[in-house]
């Protein structure tokens, strides 16, 4: 079959066909950012918004991609057809440990009903917080029902980034270690469902008690949704059915308490505002160029003309 062209137009028709060739080529466009990312966006945003979101984080070595390894085998005996979105801040495929992880999720890669991708921030003028929500819409697009985020770390970017999800799983292991990191780094906030993997370690009761601990701590509404604790062994897939129930049984609850329409609502006017900002970032960088910005920088350095005055003056005239 011949390799379909560059342009996004024709990507996009060759992947609705089922070319997955295609889509790997437009999720690279997305990466990249710039005019390319933005028609893709155009193509893929009015045939969005009914593929569901489930993202996975906690520490290195939790066995996320393990679980997430795991939970695309269960969905794929469900029949149901599913995308992974496997998120790294610095590159697709940085080695170690985390190379071994996604070489599992490989098993999957000749799946027709399984479509496996890596995302880095390299190369893409916005970042993961803006690449990420431009990918999962091209994969809802393109009929995936199922889109799970996998995330590398504990970060601000990985946090950020999985709890854009409609259901965000925090993964810990037993013994967890220090739980105050772990509210630091803002898991807790983010939660909606807990799993516990590799639960045939010792430490799991102890474990399940600290998280039940915390969330009494954290003085949930009476009517809202009590994050689960379920426990798992992904390596064998043991408790991966009960924490696809959980997804479930919270994705059921969002949907009729109204909190799926208030979180997408709240994401949309989040994505849209980090747009603007990103353009007038760049807009400032631009600015910040040529004679009259020489001038002005050499007249504060000789403080003639203070900082906020110099800013004004190459401020005015700018539209708003």
């Amino acid at each position: 079959m011949a390799r379909p062209p560059a342009d996004p137009v024709q990507l996009f028709g060759a992947a609705l066909e089922g070319d997955r060739s295609s889509t790997a080529r437009l999720l690279s466009l997305i990466e990249r950012g710039g005019d390319p990312a933005r028609e893709v966006g155009r193509l893929a945003y009015p045939r969005s918004g009914d593929g569901y979101t489930v993202g996975l984080t906690g520490a290195p070595g939790a066995g996320k991609s393990t679980l997430t390894s795991a939970l695309i085998g269960h969905l794929r005996s469900l029949e149901l057809e599913v995308a992974v979105l496997a998120i790294d801040p610095s590159s697709p495929f940085t080695g170690g440990a985390i190379l071994g992880d996604r070489v599992r999720m490989q098993d999957h890669a000749t799946d027709p009903g399984v479509f496996i991708r890596s995302m880095a921030t390299r190369g893409h003028l916005g970042g993961l917080s803006l690449a990420t929500p431009e990918a999962v819409r091209l994969l809802d697009a393109l009929g995936r029902q199922w889109i799970l985020i996998e995330t590398v770390g504990v970060g601000q970017v990985e946090v950020e980034v999985a709890g854009k999800a409609d259901t965000t799983v925090v993964v810990v292991n037993p013994g967890w270690g220090d739980s105050v990191q772990a509210n630091k780094a803002g898991l807790m906030e983010i939660a909606d469902v807990f799993v516990i993997n590799k639960a045939d370690r010792a430490g799991v009761d102890e474990t399940r008690r600290d998280l039940e601990q915390m969330l009494d701590l954290s003085e949930l509404p009476h009517d809202s949704w009590r994050p689960p604790i379920v426990a798992t062994v992904a390596a064998d897939g043991t408790g991966v059915p009960d924490l696809w129930d959980a997804v479930l049984a919270h994705r059921e609850h969002a949907e009729s308490s109204g909190l799926l329409s208030e979180r997408r609502e709240f994401r949309t006017r989040e994505e849209l505002r980090e747009i603007v900002a990103n353009r007038l970032h760049e807009r400032a960088r631009q600015l910040c160029t040529g004679d009259r910005w020489d001038e002005l920088t050499e007249s504060v350095v000789g403080r003639t003309v203070d900082p906020w005055a110099a800013a004004d003056e190459m401020l005015d005239g700018v539209d708003a």
